[in-house]
């Protein structure tokens, strides 16, 4: 599997589940959007001011290169295992062709060479 580490860094927002999603995000060449009844979460490159209540700045992010079969078994699961034994902690964004994983900026290169450990090979 080959994966790509991007070149920005992005942030976390949390707004109020009843806030509405910020017009500045859909100009953006990638972004992810989840709303539930507890919260509304945007995932966005970390230099976009979105005036959130909450934010985590300093995300690296690899995209795992698709399109993949939805029907796929256990890609997120070895990656993430991966990354959890090299104590790396991970934000997931999945979309209908592939994956994001996000992880603290400062802790890219060891995710890197965890995964190419593992068998992963970065494009």
């Amino acid at each position: 599997m080959r994966l790509e580490l991007l070149e920005d860094t992005f942030a976390i927002h949390r707004f109020n589940p009843s806030h509405g999603i910020p017009d500045a995000v859909f100009g953006e060449a990638m972004f992810g959007i989840v709303k539930t009844d507890e919260e509304l979460s945007i995932v966005c490159r970390e230099s976009l001011e979105l005036g959130s209540e909450q934010r985590h700045r300093g995300w690296s992010c690899i995209k795992v290169s698709g399109p993949l079969d939805l029907n796929a078994v256990g890609i997120l699961a070895h990656l993430s295992k991966v990354l959890a034994e090299a104590g790396i902690s991970i934000f997931v964004v999945s979309t209908y062709d592939t994956d994001y994983i996000l992880m603290p900026a400062e802790k890219s290169a060891a995710a890197i060479a965890a995964l190419e450990g593992g068998g992963f090979q970065f494009i």
